[in-house]
C-alpha cells in the first residue's frame, strides 16, 4: 500500500510531462499549418482575380463544392486504410509538394501571373483556387481530427486555448510578413519582381506545410501510446472492434454502416448531433461568405495592382490573427473551464448577431472591415476550438469521415449558398440591399443559436454518462 502511494506522485509527474509534450508538438504542427495556410489562402483571391477575374469568384465557390467530391470519397477510403497520424502526414506532405509545383507555374510566362489577360479560360487560376480550397478539409480539418482523437474532454479545456494561440501566432507572423512584403514591393522591384514575390510567399507556405509530417512523426515517437488514447470510452470501443490503430483483437473486425466511403455522410444523416455540427459550420461560413464578398469588392476598388490587392488581404487577416491569438490565449481556456462547452457554444452566435447589427446600422466600409476582422478573430480564436471539442466523445468515423464531409461540404455548400445570395442581392438594387441582408443575417443567427443550445446539452450528457456518440451502430 505504501509503495503504491509513493509511486502516485511519480506517475502524476510523468503524466503531466507527456501531456505537456503532446501539447507542444501539436502546437508546433498547428503553428506551421496555419502559418502556411494563411499565406496560400490570401494569395488565392488575388491570383484568381488576376488570372480569371473578380466576377467569377462566386462561381468558383460553387464549383469548388463539386470538384472536391471525388477527393472526399478517396479520403474516406484512406481513413479505413491507414492510421490516424499517418493520414495527417500524408495529407500535409501532398499539399506541401503540390504547393511547390504551383509555386513554379506562378512564374510561367503564359500560365502564371505574368500573363495579365484575365479571362475565365485561364485553367491555372481555377486549379489554384480549388487546390487552396482543399487546405481546410484535408489539412486543417485532418489536424483537428487527429488532435480530437488523442485528447480527452478535460485535456481539451486546458490545451485547446494555448494550441490555437500558437496557430494564431503562426498566422499573424505569416500574414504580417506577406503584408510587409507586398506593401514594400515597390522598393523590391529592383531586386525581385511582383511575380517572384508571389512565388516566394507560396514557396514558404508550401515548405511549412511539408514540415508537418516530421513534427507528427516525432510526436508519435516521443509520447508513449497510453497518453494518446484521448476519450477513453472511444478508445476502448475502437480496441474492441479491432481498429488497426490500437491493434487487432481475437475476433475479426466488425463492419457497420459507418464503414466505407459514404460512412461519414451516413453518420451526418443518422445522428442529429453530427448534423448539428454541420449546422454550426454552415451558419458561420455563409455569413462569412456574404460579408467576405463585400470585403473583396473594397480591396479590388482600392488596390492599384495584384501586389496591392495581396497587401490589402494580408493586412486584414494579420489583424484578425493577432486579435484571435489574444482571444485564444487569454479567453478560450478560462471560458471553457468556467462556463463549459454548453454556454461557450452560445457566445459566438450572440456576438455575431451584435456585430452584424452594428454593420447594418452603419453600412460603411470601415464598419464592414471591422465586422470581418472581429468575427474572424472570435471564430478562429474561440468558437473553432469549442466546436472542435464536440468531436471528442464520438467514434473515429465521425471524427475523421463525417468531419471531412462537414468541413468540405458544410463549408463549400455554405459558400455556394452565400455566393448565390450575393449574386441575387446584386440585382435587387440599393433600396432592397439592407432588408435582404438583414433578413438573411437574422435567420442564420437565430438558427445558429438554437443549434448551439441543443449541441451543448447533448455534449454534456454524453460526457457525464461516458457515452460514445455513434457507437450504437455496432
Amino acid at each position: 500500500m505504501g509503495s503504491r502511494l509513493t509511486s502516485l506522485p511519480e506517475e502524476l509527474l510523468e503524466s503531466e510531462r507527456y501531456e505537456r509534450l503532446k501539447v507542444v508538438f501539436l502546437s508546433i504542427a498547428f503553428f506551421l499549418i496555419i502559418a502556411g495556410y494563411t499565406l496560400a489562402r490570401e494569395l488565392k483571391s488575388s491570383i484568381f482575380i488576376a488570372t480569371v477575374g473578380k466576377d467569377f469568384a462566386p462561381m468558383a465557390k460553387v464549383l469548388a463544392f463539386i470538384v472536391l467530391t471525388p477527393a472526399i470519397l478517396f479520403y474516406s477510403k484512406l481513413v479505413d486504410a491507414v492510421r490516424r497520424y499517418q493520414l495527417l502526414m500524408y495529407c500535409a506532405a501532398f499539399f506541401g509538394i503540390v504547393g511547390l509545383v504551383f509555386t513554379y507555374f506562378i512564374g510561367h510566362s503564359t500560365i502564371g501571373i505574368q500573363n495579365t489577360n484575365a479571362n475565365p479560360y485561364r485553367v491555372f487560376g481555377w486549379l489554384f483556387y480549388f487546390f487552396v480550397e482543399g487546405y481546410s478539409p484535408f489539412v486543417v480539418s485532418v489536424f483537428w481530427a487527429f488532435a480530437n482523437s488523442v485528447t480527452s474532454p478535460e485535456e481539451g479545456k486546458k490545451s485547446y486555448g494555448p494550441m490555437v494561440a500558437a496557430s494564431k501566432l503562426g498566422g499573424a507572423l505569416s500574414a504580417g510578413f506577406g503584408w510587409a512584403l507586398f506593401t514594400w514591393s515597390v522598393q523590391f522591384k529592383e531586386i525581385m519582381s511582383g511575380v517572384a514575390l508571389h512565388q516566394l510567399v507560396l514557396g514558404i507556405s508550401s515548405a511549412m506545410i511539408a514540415l508537418v509530417p516530421a513534427i507528427i512523426y516525432v510526436l508519435i515517437k516521443k509520447v508513449p501510446g497510453r497518453y494518446l488514447h484521448g476519450y477513453e470510452a472511444a478508445y476502448r470501443l475502437e480496441k474492441e472492434k479491432g481498429d488497426e490503430e490500437t491493434g487487432p483483437t481475437i475476433e475479426p473486425k466488425k463492419h457497420s454502416k459507418r464503414d466505407g466511403v459514404l460512412g461519414g455522410l451516413y453518420m451526418i444523416l443518422r445522428y442529429p448531433y453530427v448534423l448539428g455540427i454541420f449546422g454550426l459550420v454552415f451558419f458561420y461560413e455563409m455569413i462569412d461568405t456574404v460579408i467576405g464578398f463585400l470585403r473583396l469588392s473594397i480591396g479590388a476598388k482600392h488596390a492599384a495592382d495584384i501586389s496591392g490587392l495581396s497587401a490589402f488581404f494580408f493586412k486584414t487577416i494579420f489583424i484578425s490573427h493577432v486579435a484571435g491569438m489574444l482571444v485564444s490565449y487569454f479567453g478560450t481556456r478560462a471560458l471553457l473551464t468556467r462556463l463549459g462547452e454548453r454556454l461557450c457554444l452560445l457566445i459566438m452566435p450572440l456576438l455575431s448577431g451584435i456585430m452584424l447589427l452594428y454593420f447594418m446600422l452603419n453600412m460603411s466600409e470601415w464598419s464592414l472591415i471591422l465586422v470581418c476582422t472581429v468575427l474572424k478573430s472570435i471564430h478562429y480564436g474561440f468558437s473553432l476550438p469549442v466546436r472542435e471539442s464536440l468531436y471528442i466523445p464520438t467514434v473515429k468515423e465521425i471524427k475523421f469521415k463525417s468531419k471531412s464531409w462537414i468541413d468540405a461540404f458544410g463549408s463549400k455548400f455554405a459558400k455556394a449558398s452565400g455566393s448565390t445570395f450575393n449574386h441575387f442581392s446584386a440585382g435587387l438594387g440599393s433600396a432592397l440591399f439592407l432588408p435582404a441582408h438583414a433578413f438573411l443575417f437574422a435567420s442564420l443567427v437565430g438558427l445558429w443559436f438554437i443549434a448551439a443550445f441543443f449541441l451543448g446539452r447533448r455534449f454534456d450528457q454524453a460526457v457525464a454518462k461516458n457515452e460514445v456518440i455513434g457507437a450504437d451502430l455496432d
